[in-house]
């Protein structure tokens, strides 16, 4: 069952993690959007966070988790950025990749 998350970035520069590595790059809504699709639909935001713990194959491989089918539509309101986010995943590791893209600088406004 898909559930729709929306999310706002209060102050879309300052919503990155804390790992540069693994953080948004993004600035505009649109851009916001596809990085956090990208990071649901699949692995590759899970493996560079992977490869770079301490012991990498201690890692619970239910964070692994992708949906395919996921989709993130952002739009500027003002100085903030509202995302919508459509997905499958459990809430945790949802939450999980939002923390290490925009580390502690997003809020959750809904859940449907």
């Amino acid at each position: 069952m898909s559930v729709l998350y929306s999310i706002s970035l209060p102050d879309p520069a300052k919503a990155r993690g804390s790992d540069p590595r693994l953080s948004f790059t993004a600035s505009g809504a649109e851009a916001f959007a596809e990085q956090l699709q990208a990071a649901l639909r699949t692995t590759e935001l899970f493996d560079r966070w992977k490869s770079v713990q301490d012991e990498p194959d201690d890692v619970d491989p239910s964070l692994a988790a992708t949906d395919p089918k996921a989709t993130v539509t952002g739009q500027q309101a003002d100085l903030r950025i509202n995302l919508q986010a459509t997905t499958s995943l459990p809430g945790d590791v949802f939450k999980q990749r939002l923390r290490l893209l925009a580390g502690n600088h997003w809020e959750l406004r809904d859940v449907r």
